[in-house]
């Protein structure tokens, strides 16, 4: 697969590939795999558009292929690695402004989420404190599901406003 100057649209670019190449797992044993690059800009490809992956052009390899590695990349937490590797070198290079804006007219409670004090509901107020720490499996209660495993179970069954509104939260958190 060539790829020069030319850059398709839902696929990284050689300076974004630069940077993530060195974080993605290689077999070294085993059947020949497809590219990685083809099978990331097919990960890619399918959150930015919000196709069913059976759509996948076919440039991106088998879609069962982009789904696999997508899948076991996801619970072994190479993507959330990759994140904190590259944020960290961002970070060092000075790269980042860690300004955090939460638009509030997309953060919702449920009404039953209220303390009133009406059908069974707490009269007290809690006082409690989010406190991210530096690795987000850390940030789950037992018996959670990981964010890895949340994020790779959103990805196989979303929607592409969801995938778009998934997309800004991480970005901003």
């Amino acid at each position: 697969m060539d790829h020069g100057e030319v850059n398709r649209r839902h696929e990284l670019t050689d300076r974004q590939w630069e940077l993530l190449a060195p974080l993605i797992p290689r077999a070294t044993t085993g059947r020949p795999r497809v590219e990685d690059r083809q099978v990331i800009h097919g990960m890619v490809y399918k959150i930015r558009t919000g196709i069913s992956l059976r759509d996948l052009p076919e440039r991106y390899g088998p879609w069962k292929t982009v789904y696999t590695r997508f899948r076991r990349y996801a619970l072994d937490g190479v993507f959330t690695r990759a994140l904190q590797q590259v944020q960290a070198q961002a970070d060092a290079a000075g790269d980042i402004d860690w300004l955090v804006q939460i638009d509030s007219t997309v953060v919702r409670a449920h009404q039953h989420a209220a303390a009133t004090g009406r059908k069974g509901g707490s009269t007290g107020r809690t006082n409690r404190t989010i406190t991210p720490s530096v690795d987000p499996e850390e940030d789950c209660p037992p018996n959670s599901i990981s964010p890895s495993t949340a994020a790779a179970d959103h990805w196989l069954s979303s929607s592409p406003r969801a995938n778009a509104t998934t997309a800004s939260v991480r970005v901003l958190v």
